[in-house]
């Protein structure tokens, strides 16, 4: 970890993907509590200071500082973001530079995500929803209570007044048309209005033949649209991303 608490292990200059409706910057922290087979990002699972490429919070502010009134918002990303106990300084000083910023979150941290909505530092929020909550010890984390934490991230969420969206990454064995037909009861039995107002991104995996020989599969396109249709009969506002 770095010294002031916040570890970047990388930046992106501009996207306009990543936030909707906004061309943003998007920075990369070093550290996630999660293990999962099919990360693509897993350089950045360690919890350490990035041993190259990491860049300091000082360079990406005068990044950001440079380009203010060029780019929009600022994308948060990992890892694992609410890992970092600087986090929300950095939230602030990107804020003070007149950026709005997006959260991306596995959402196991769900009083770190309280204290940022309780200080107004964010302005959209996304959370990764892996697979049913009960399946993620041991397969994806070595915490037991992440599924307490998802529910009480969302439910933070769902009564919080800005925009948020819930993604799955489809990719088989953790997820699978019995897993979208439980999530989607999961998030109706947290809030109906949950399930119906943050739209929810099923996404097709990309896997590496090393992800293959660990025994995942991705879901292709025709499965994805079944997918759908059953978030969607669930009354979720599913769609593929």
């Amino acid at each position: 970890m770095s010294p002031d608490g916040f570890a970047i292990a990388g930046m992106q200059g501009m996207t306009g993907l990543d936030f909707p409706g906004l061309v943003s910057a998007i920075v990369f922290t070093q550290g996630c509590n999660f293990h999962c087979l099919y990360c693509h990002n897993a350089h950045l699972i360690p919890q350490r200071e990035a041993a190259s490429g990491g860049i300091s919070e000082e360079d990406a502010l005068a990044f950001l500082r440079k380009r203010a009134g060029l780019l929009d918002g600022l994308v948060i990303s990992g890892g694992e973001p609410t890992l970092q106990p600087g986090l929300a300084e950095f939230c602030r000083s990107a804020k003070d530079l007149g950026y709005k910023i997006k959260l991306d979150t596995n959402g196991s941290r769900p009083e770190v995500i309280r204290q940022l909505l309780d200080a107004e530092l964010l302005d959209y929020v996304a959370v990764d929803c892996k697979t049913l909550p009960e399946r993620y010890y041991p397969e994806l984390c070595a915490e037991r209570d992440v599924a307490s934490a998802l529910r009480r991230t969302l439910t933070l969420l769902c009564a919080a007044n800005l925009p948020y969206e819930i993604r799955t990454t489809c990719v088989e064995p953790f997820v699978t048309a019995r897993t979208i037909e439980n999530l989607a009861a999961f998030l109706f039995a947290l809030s109906p209005s949950l399930s119906k107002d943050a739209p929810w991104f099923l996404q097709k995996a990309n896997l590496t033949p090393a992800m293959r020989e660990k025994g995942l599969a991705p879901i292709h396109s025709a499965d994805m649209e079944r997918l759908v249709g059953l978030a969607q009969a669930g009354g979720a506002r599913a769609c593929i991303r």
